[in-house]
């Protein structure tokens, strides 16, 4: 009874900060922000809220929630535009919608399928939103008893859980996992300080910011994707009729929509998974429950239902681990707590302990957000649809000019875009062999954070063993700790087994083994010199952690070579986007299209941000894109001019070159 006493005022008082004009309008705006981000596949939450991170420093807090709340809510909603219109994904959270959502559209169909899909995402947004309310009630007593081996543990089976089931193979996906810690570890040791694996370089000794690791994992990948297959996003904005039917398909689902609803809600809650399985785990209970099977893959309105219902309820799950424990319940979550501490909260007990109202704001925050982003995009089918008929390449110097800007935010230095280049690099290879980026970036996330806990428990654990060492045994091996360490070995036991049932099947040409192994002996090479300068470190717990992450891999990694060098070249552990993907009658070369990103670089070094974008955009418009001069002098001012309007708004500079150095210049030219 205290219990509800104490979380009812705090749910009015968060009703109270949420319904105001203000919060209302910063919701919005995520939620266009969100809707903007989601139509471009690939791009999704955790490029969104990276592309927004460095603009909320010094926003008014509840606000700041509002905006990303907003934001993260609707991508598993507007990613459906991509997967329904042209069978490409929009996010790994609508992978499956793929499967019938693309086959109605290609029958005239779309508007049903959009209809069903939106219909059912406002449903598993706010189921999602009504279970987290409830388990934030009767979860405080829970939270309360985690300690430092609790949290340690809990980060244990996040790992755990990411590094089976967020790629197609279980090696890949541990090797990825431990790749994104020690990529953590860069930098100054949080216990002693010690320095690792920074090279002697200044930019290095502070580590990566989440900001460049999650532009640079993630959208740069799937923008030089789309750029190298040079066409429009859709091929046809014609959506047909059947909206109504779209929400009558929902209504004779609803019972499969709850389920798949419950399911979303249970793995978001569990660390480290979220959209990477979420929707072929409900895929998978649609096709199982059903008695007619035979039309899955050629355009059932349920394998619509079933994986949009999961995937916006999976949200109001990844915020349970997110904001209860600090740990990151999906790639986005991990965004999300870097957003939280920008704006001066810290995600854990101490969140619901001391923050309960802002808790519980951005609970029902996702809820409105599922509103209006569903509503929305009901309404704004149409133009969004047309707007996927445009070729990519008009939208390319746009989002590169968003990104490379909101990179250097960072440090504010030029290094920083050299660090989105070389993380860009590494995501579009890990993308293209297949190893799970979600993994890398969680692994990333986590690192400090497990370092941190792992640090603490010895000392304390130690100090108890000194005075009596039973008391410290009983500190370390509680209940709760046995409970979660049996929950990570039993997870990594049954995902081993079952992983390939919530996969897409593997296909059966012969693969091309070489460059697959080329690109895990470069990580074996990553991984021992990240073991060797571990091994160098003078303080023994500063070297501890990386040392143990770096063994682990390098067993994982020399399993995951003996088995390259045994399987046969139909195996998918050889797969390569170039050969059996998307890109694989690309008209357009890797490094080709990449250099134009390269050469923005170049520019920017030489002649400052400012001037390097204008550049950029008119070289590129009219000798990649092919438009006009007319064409190119529009969008140019329209990209420039608004880049520079939101710079002045936000007071921001741009990165400065050499020309800066010689030359003194007004704003917005002569950068810092």
């Amino acid at each position: 009874m205290d219990i509800f006493g104490t979380a009812l005022p705090a749910l009015l008082e968060a009703f109270a900060l949420i319904f105001t004009f203000e919060q209302i309008g910063w919701l919005i705006v995520g939620v266009l922000l969100g809707l903007s981000v989601g139509v471009f596949p690939g791009l999704g939450g955790i490029a969104g809220l990276s592309l927004v991170l460095p603009f909320i420093y010094g926003m008014e807090p509840v606000s700041g929630l509002a905006m990303m709340v907003g934001l993260v809510a609707v991508i598993p909603t507007s990613d459906t535009f991509a997967s329904v219109l042209m069978g490409i994904p929009g996010s790994s959270a609508s992978q499956a919608t793929v499967l019938d959502g693309f086959p109605l559209a290609k029958k005239g169909q779309a508007a049903r399928a959009l209809a069903a899909a939106f219909t059912s995402s406002l449903f598993g947004g706010l189921f999602g939103a009504v279970v987290l309310t409830f388990f934030v009630i009767i979860a405080r007593p829970i939270v309360l008893a985690f300690g430092l081996p609790e949290l340690l543990m809990l980060t244990l089976l996040g790992f755990s859980m990411v590094g089976v089931l967020a790629g197609s193979s279980l090696l890949k996906g541990i090797i990825a996992t431990c790749v994104g810690v020690l990529v953590g570890t860069i930098g100054e040791a949080p216990a002693q300080g010690s320095s690792r694996l920074d090279f002697g370089n200044w930019y290095l000794m502070d580590g990566f910011q989440l900001v460049i690791i999650g532009l640079g994992i993630f959208a740069i990948p799937e923008i030089i994707s789309l750029l190298r297959q040079d066409r429009a996003i859709s091929k046809d904005a014609k959506l047909g009729a059947g909206w109504i039917d779209g929400m009558k398909d929902w209504w004779r689902n609803r019972w499969l929509s709850i389920r798949c609803s419950t399911i979303g809600v249970i793995v978001g809650v569990i660390p480290g998974l979220g959209g990477s399985v979420v929707d072929w785990i409900a895929y998978g209970h649609t096709m199982q429950t059903a008695k007619d099977k035979s039309q899955f893959g050629k355009g059932d309105i349920r394998g619509v239902v079933g994986p949009e219902s999961s995937n916006n309820a999976k949200e109001g799950g990844g915020l349970v681990p997110t904001l209860l424990f600090g740990i990151p319940g999906s790639g986005s979550m991990a965004v999300f707590i870097g957003g939280m501490i920008l704006l001066g909260y810290d995600a854990g007990p101490q969140m619901v302990t001391n923050d309960l109202p802002i808790t519980y704001t951005v609970v029902w925050s996702l809820a409105l957000a599922n509103v209006f982003g569903a509503g929305l995009c009901l309404f704004m089918s149409g133009g969004i649809a047309r707007l996927t008929t445009i070729r990519f390449p008009l939208l390319v110097p746009f989002l590169f000019m968003m990104i490379t800007f909101a990179a250097f935010q960072s440090r504010q230095t030029l290094w920083d875009l050299v660090a989105l280049v070389g993380i860009g690099l590494l995501g579009i290879f890990m993308r293209r062999f297949d190893w799970p980026r979600p993994a890398f970036l969680i692994g990333f996330v986590l690192a400090s954070q497990a370092e941190v806990y792992t640090y603490q428990a010895y000392q304390i654990a130690g100090s108890k063993f000194r005075q009596a060492s039973e008391v410290g045994f009983d500190y370390i091996f509680s209940p709760i700790v046995i409970t979660l360490a049996v929950i990570t070995v039993v997870s990594v036991w049954l995902g081993a087994r079952q992983s390939k049932a919530i996969r897409p099947p593997e296909t059966t040409f012969k693969w091309n083994k070489k460059p697959a192994v080329w690109f895990a002996l470069f990580i074996t090479c990553f991984l021992l010199a990240s073991f060797i300068d571990a091994l160098m470190v003078d303080v023994m717990i500063d070297k501890v952690f990386p040392a143990t992450i770096a063994g682990i891999a390098l067993f994982a990694m020399a399993l995951l070579l003996i088995k390259m060098n045994r399987a046969d070249a139909t195996s998918g552990i050889f797969y390569d986007v170039e050969v059996g993907g998307e890109e694989a009658d690309a008209p357009h070369g890797l490094w080709k299209m990449l250099s134009w990103f390269l050469g923005l670089l170049v520019l920017t070094a030489l002649f400052g941000f400012a001037i390097a974008i204008t550049l950029f955009f008119i070289g590129f418009l009219r000798l990649q894109a092919g438009a006009s001069w007319m064409r190119t002098a529009i969008l140019t001012v329209c990209g420039v001019g608004f880049l520079i309007f939101v710079a002045y708004m936000l007071n921001r500079d741009f990165p400065p070159g050499l020309l800066q150095e010689l030359v003194e210049l007004p704003w917005p030219l002569r950068g810092i």
